[in-house]
C-alpha cells in the first residue's frame, strides 16, 4: 500500500511485523458454554467473580481473555448510575481481629408472589465476612431477634459486641436486657447513616441482588428453604476479592490456622458444604 514495504510501514507506525501479522485464535466453544453458564447460575457475579470461580474450578485462564468473552456476549451486569454525593468524613471503627469478635444484625423486606409481605433478619460476622444467620418470616419481633441470636451463639460462641441501627425491634427493652445479661456491647448506628453499620448493608446489597431478586417465593417453607440455601452457598462457594478471593469459610478456617481463636468459647462449628444448584 502506497508503494511501501511491510517493514517500512511497520516502522513508521511504530509496531512490530509479528503484530501486523497476527490473528487471533478462535476461543474454544467448551470455554465460551462455561463462561455462559456460569453468568446464568451467578446473574449478579462480575467478570473478576466469574474468573475466580473458573480458576477455582482447575481452569487457569487470564483475566483479559474472560472480560474480552464476557463483553463480546454481552454478560455484562447491568448498573444504575449513582448520583454525585458530597464527601463527607467518617468515623474510624475499630476492625475486628478475631471471628465472633464482633456480628453486625439488619432487616430486610420481600413478598410472596401473592402480595404478601415477609421479613428477612440477617447477621453478618464483621471479621469473616460470614452469613451467621438468615431468619425469614411474616413478623420478626424481638422475641424471635432473640431466638435467632441464642441458636446461632450456640453454634459459634458469644460475640463481644455486635452493631445494628435504630430499628423498633432492636430499641426493645428484651433485646437491651438479653444483651446485657451475656455480657454483648450493643453500638447502635447513628440515624440516616447506613455506613455505620457498612458490613451488613454491604451484605444485604448481595441477598437483594443475588437471591431475593433472582427467586419468585409462593410461601413461607420455600422462602425459608431458598434463603438458607443461598446462606451456605454464600459462605463456603462465593470467594470475595476482600478475603483474598477466598470463601468465608476457607477465609475463616485460615483464621484459626494461624492460631486466631475462632471465637469467645474456643469452639465453633463449620458450616456443611453444599451446592446451590435450586433453580426456581
Amino acid at each position: 500500500m502506497h508503494g511501501l514495504s511491510e517493514r517500512r510501514s511497520c516502522m513508521l507506525a511504530g509496531i512490530s511485523r509479528s503484530a501486523s501479522r497476527y490473528e487471533r485464535q478462535e476461543d474454544p466453544p467448551e470455554l465460551i458454554a462455561w463462561l455462559m453458564d456460569l453468568a446464568v447460575a451467578r446473574p449478579r457475579w462480575g467478570y473478576r467473580g466469574l474468573h475466580m470461580e473458573m480458576r477455582r474450578g482447575g481452569l487457569l485462564i487470564n483475566l483479559k481473555k474472560v472480560y474480552r468473552i464476557y463483553c463480546e456476549h454481552g454478560l455484562q451486569v447491568q448498573c444504575r448510575k449513582r448520583k454525585q454525593r458530597a464527601r463527607a468524613s467518617r468515623r474510624p471503627t475499630v476492625r475486628p481481629s478475631r471471628r465472633t469478635e464482633a456480628w453486625s444484625m439488619d432487616f430486610m423486606s420481600d413478598a410472596f408472589t401473592d402480595g404478601r409481605a415477609f421479613r428477612l433478619f440477617n447477621v453478618v460476622d464483621d471479621k469473616t465476612k460470614e452469613a451467621v444467620t438468615m431468619d425469614v418470616g411474616p413478623s420478626l419481633p424481638s422475641s424471635r431477634v432473640i431466638a435467632a441470636l441464642n441458636r446461632a451463639i450456640e453454634e459459634r460462641g458469644v460475640p463481644e459486641r455486635i452493631r445494628l441501627d435504630n430499628g423498633p425491634e432492636f430499641t426493645s427493652q428484651a433485646l437491651d436486657i438479653w444483651a446485657y445479661e451475656r455480657g454483648i456491647e450493643l453500638r447502635f448506628s447513628r440515624p440516616g447513616k447506613p455506613v455505620d453499620n457498612c458490613d451488613v448493608e454491604s451484605f444485604n446489597r448481595r441477598v437483594r441482588e443475588e437471591c431475593l431478586n433472582v427467586h419468585c417465593f409462593r410461601d413461607l417453607e420455600e422462602a425459608e428453604a431458598i434463603v438458607e440455601d443461598w446462606r451456605v452457598d454464600y459462605n463456603d462457594h462465593r470467594p470475595q476479592r476482600g478475603l483474598g478471593r477466598r470463601t468465608p469459610s476457607e477465609y475463616a478456617a485460615s483464621l484459626e490456622e494461624e492460631g486466631y481463636p475462632s471465637s469467645s468459647t474456643g469452639q465453633a462449628q463449620a458450616c456443611p458444604t453444599h451446592i446451590l444448584n435450586k433453580k426456581r
